[in-house]
């Protein structure tokens, strides 16, 4: 059994500064992508960063220069590092991987409620 484990988020002012960590554990597996997704009250889910196959990475527009993802194949882990907050940020955070057991698979973690407000 695959499992991501989130940890980190919370509450922050405008501004300011969080980071959240993301670890995959479980059955003998192939780390193929990580990254995080965020879903606001009433918006879809989207995607905030990743780190894909190849080692690059994609960044939503509006975090673009205040967010940085970083991922470690192998501790298995990825982190996001989130600065200059903005209201806009507060979202449901959602740790995603594809992972290779047997074939490539979609994971997700129980997601982290991040808060920014003054």
């Amino acid at each position: 059994q695959v499992r991501l484990l989130e940890s980190g988020g919370g509450a922050a002012q405008p501004g300011g500064d969080l980071e959240l960590s993301c670890k995959a554990s479980g059955r003998l597996f192939v780390v193929n992508a990580m990254g995080w997704y965020r879903q606001a009250p009433g918006k879809q889910r989207e995607l905030v960063a990743i780190v894909n196959r190849d080692w690059t990475t994609n960044y939503l527009d509006s975090v673009k220069g205040r967010f940085a993802i970083s991922r470690d194949n192998a501790k298995k882990t990825a982190r996001l590092q989130m600065r200059l907050l903005k209201s806009e940020d507060t979202a449901v955070y959602y740790c995603y991987a594809n992972l290779t057991t047997d074939l490539p698979t979609d994971y997700w973690g129980q997601g982290t409620q991040v808060t920014v407000s003054a």
